[in-house]
């Protein structure tokens, strides 16, 4: 029987991959693994060799992730304006390590920085043709919004209590009051559509850009297939002024679709800041700022 590594993260390591590869994939055991420069937290990913990257889940919480993303992946990818993760590789558990993990392409590109695009109207317009293009995907068989990703996809209602107790947390810290309408507004657009797929973790570091374009999308371990609002988020969380704009007007989402969008990044926000708002002054200020907008967007919008 396989242990648990005993620490996530700290029982990953090059030489654990290197294992990995050379039991279960021993034609590509004389190549190189290195740690990525920017990593994420859910997994670990190393290079191998110059075109392919080992990807492992850091935890038990992780794993639904990597069948899914193997199984979907290469059915999407055809259907997308740009790349997505390739699966070259689908590992099992071994050499002490007790997940499945998998061997993908390696993607080129750096992670949306705002400095490395040229044109962030263009940019926005871009990444809402590849979300709409993934929303026109046959949604048959996918996986529904659940526990697999955090409810994503789902009504921002799962969260309610965990909102209502920051909301108290910071009272006299923002204007709780406003805060408290955006989220009723977004607890009563329910959905209505029909299911569609949804990545629901847009950010700047899932994004790849190369000259400035978008290039490729990654990490697609909380998609699934049900409300898309969670993936406008993107709207207050890179964009403003003129490339939000253009992001909402080439969306072209319903208003209860953004109701739900702006409630799911308070929910985050609120989250982030209650944990935050007497230890990190940047983060706070971050997290501050965007709730600002967002109260601000409802009442322009809403």
């Amino acid at each position: 029987m396989v242990s648990t590594p005993p620490d996530g993260r700290a029982g990953i390591d090059a030489a654990l991959v290197k294992r990995l590869i050379t039991t279960q994939f021993p034609r590509w055991s004389g190549l190189p693994v290195r740690p990525v420069e920017v990593d994420g937290w859910d997994n670990r990913t190393y290079r191998l060799g110059d075109s392919m990257t080992a990807r492992l889940p850091t935890a038990a919480g992780y794993v639904p992730a990597v069948a899914k993303e193997s199984e979907w992946l290469p059915r999407l990818a055809p259907s997308l304006p740009v790349a997505v993760p390739p699966i070259l590789g689908k590992g099992v558990p071994g050499e002490g390590y007790p997940f499945p993990w998998s061997v993908r392409g390696w993607l080129d590109g750096e992670t949306a920085a705002r400095e490395r695009i040229g044109d962030m109207e263009r940019f926005a317009v871009s990444l809402a043709g590849f979300l709409l293009a993934l929303q026109r995907c046959d949604t048959t068989g996918g996986p529904l919004a659940g526990e697999h990703n955090w409810y994503r996809g789902a009504s921002p209602a799962y969260y309610d209590e965990e909102t209502r107790r920051c909301l108290a947390a910071l009272d006299g810290r923002l204007d709780t009051g406003r805060a408290a309408a955006v989220w009723e507004a977004a607890l009563a657009a329910e959905w209505r559509g029909e299911p569609v797929w949804f990545h629901g973790d847009i950010a700047s570091g899932n994004l790849l850009v190369a000259d400035g374009k978008l290039t490729a999308v990654i990490d697609f371990g909380t998609s699934g297939v049900g409300d898309p609002a969670c993936d406008l988020v993107i709207a207050w969380g890179m964009f403003s002024g003129e490339s939000r704009e253009a992001f909402r007007h080439a969306m072209g989402q319903d208003d209860g679709t953004w109701a739900r969008a702006r409630g799911w990044l308070l929910w985050k926000c609120l989250l982030n800041l209650s944990g935050c708002v007497d230890t990190d002054q940047e983060k706070a200020a971050l997290n501050q700022r965007v709730i600002a907008e967002v109260l601000d967007d409802h009442e322009h919008f809403g």
